[in-house]
């Protein structure tokens, strides 16, 4: 009997993380953002943009309809949904994802108040109990394994500051990456982000500020000023180990 060497290596690397999961260990799980998935851009009250925003893939705003700034602003790749069934299904998809985000175990915790910029992390449940900053850069390392799944559990705020950004190293995805923020998110101006963040609050995207993921407020606005964001590529279905 022949193997695919691919669909080998990765059903040998789901058994690993099955055993060291039986050892106490916790994995990291993306969630199914359902319908979700395709959008971009999703507010729960308002979405407001200001200047030449760019947004690639769905933006929509569900219980609310309000959708202002659009033009001059764009959406490329998808569509607008206000208020409708399209976004309140996707809303109501959201606040399924994030809470499957925030029922995981922790690998990794840190200080209550915690600036990660300048860190090199490796995939996992990074739980920080209030807020999070990231000055410069934040390298996140998928150790070559290009289903690594990295999830950020944060109790209160995330802000990044004037150009900072997000780096991917040795392989991994934008789309498994995953910021589960208890209140609101702010990304300062020039950030270059990696990530879908799902904010329990609101989402702040000061000027030129870029997004490879998703900005997903659930119960508040999302705010824009002459930003891209672009969903990142969802990944590929895991293979069936038989």
């Amino acid at each position: 009997m022949k193997y695919n060497q691919k669909v080998l290596s990765t059903c040998l690397l789901a058994i690993a993380a099955l055993l060291g999961a039986s050892q106490g260990f916790a994995a990291a799980v993306a969630p199914s953002l359902g319908k979700a998935q395709g959008f971009a851009v999703l507010g729960s009250s308002t979405v407001t943009s200001t200047g030449a925003t760019a947004v690639s893939g769905n933006l929509g705003v569900s219980p609310g309809t309000a959708i202002t700034g659009f033009p001059p602003g764009i959406v490329t790749e998808g569509a607008m949904y206000a208020g409708d069934a399209v976004a309140n299904e996707a809303h109501n998809d959201a606040v399924v994802a994030y809470n499957t985000l925030v029922f995981q175990t922790c690998d990794f915790t840190y200080a209550p108040v915690q600036e990660i910029g300048g860190l090199t992390l490796t995939p996992g449940v990074h739980c920080f109990p209030s807020s999070v900053q990231v000055t410069g850069a934040l390298t996140l390392d998928a150790q070559g394994d290009a289903n690594a799944v990295f999830i950020f559990k944060i109790g209160s705020t995330l802000t990044t500051a004037s150009n900072s950004g997000i780096v991917m190293i040795n392989g991994g995805q934008d789309s498994l990456v995953f910021w589960a923020v208890g209140s609101s998110a702010t990304l300062g101006t020039d950030t270059v982000f990696k990530g879908n963040i799902l904010a329990v609050a609101s989402i702040t995207l000061t000027t030129s500020a870029k997004v490879s993921g998703s900005a997903l407020a659930l119960n508040g606005a999302v705010t824009m000023d002459t930003n891209n964001v672009t969903v990142a590529p969802a990944s590929a279905p895991a293979p069936v180990c038989k």
